[in-house]
């Protein structure tokens, strides 16, 4: 709780059982965190018996994989059912640390900002921490394109720490992205989009072994619909097209 506002963290989950205990613990550790919910997207292995052991946590499994922004709609939409009033996501393969949670709740429980992203890029330790090179340039590539086309100012658009308002949650048609990676994608586009303002802090990178992490094949899949999502962004903004991501003014 902060604040008397309602602090939920979703933890979409695939093949975590590795990491997901330990994550989970440094979660409650930071004292502010009032209930996590763990959305299993048909993990192959015990990271459900995992979850169902864990402390102060709903768990909810998808009987099929759907794909990672299908988790993520499930993990909102629930977190919202729960009522929540800040809302984080945080990977349960521990590759973004738990303890940057109070910093990002108070930016938001404070009324400063309504979106809150936890960067890697930001303090320069990208490559330092583990980050393959050729993922480093394909971000900072995807990463100028993207904030040139929204007109943004982003240190990175491609990390999956994040921190919503439950008025953003609310506000967002986020149903209508896609259920694969590019979601994430999508869903910064539709709060630029909304004209909300997004919040940036420096995040320590963490690649191990035991860190999930998409293949080449799906990466240069999800590089190309970041540039698509960005390119529909300017034509829809240009009245040029329309979109069914991005409502009309």
């Amino acid at each position: 709780m902060f604040k008397d506002q309602r602090v939920v963290v979703v933890m979409p989950a695939f093949n975590a059982a590795g990491t997901l205990e330990s994550c989970h613990r440094e979660v409650l550790d930071q004292g502010v965190v009032d209930l996590v919910i763990v959305v299993d997207d048909a993990s192959e292995d015990q990271t459900v018996d995992i979850a169902r052991n864990l402390d102060d946590t709903l768990v909810v499994t998808h009987e099929k994989n759907l794909g990672y922004g299908a988790n993520q709609k499930t993990c909102y939409r629930l977190a919202l059912e729960q009522g929540a009033d800040i809302v984080i996501m945080v990977h349960p393969d521990y590759q973004y640390t738990p303890k940057l949670i109070p910093a990002m709740v108070a930016l938001i429980g404070n009324g400063v900002y309504h979106c809150v992203l936890g960067s890697r890029i930001l303090g320069g330790g990208a490559l330092l921490g583990g980050m393959p090179l050729w993922r480093y340039v394909s971000n900072r590539f995807l990463t100028l394109f993207e904030n040139i086309t929204m007109n943004a100012k982003l240190s990175e658009f491609h990390t999956g720490y994040r921190a919503f308002s439950r008025e953003l949650l609310e506000d967002l048609p986020v149903s209508r992205g896609s259920d694969d990676f590019v979601f994430d994608n999508q869903m910064l586009a539709q709060i630029l989009w909304k004209r909300y303002f997004i919040a940036e802090i420096s995040c320590p990178t963490r690649y191990a072994p035991d860190a999930s992490s998409i293949n080449f094949f799906r990466s240069v899949k999800y590089g190309f619909g970041c540039l698509a999502t960005a390119l529909s962004y300017r034509l829809a903004r240009m009245h040029l097209v329309s979109s069914p991501l991005f409502e009309n003014d």
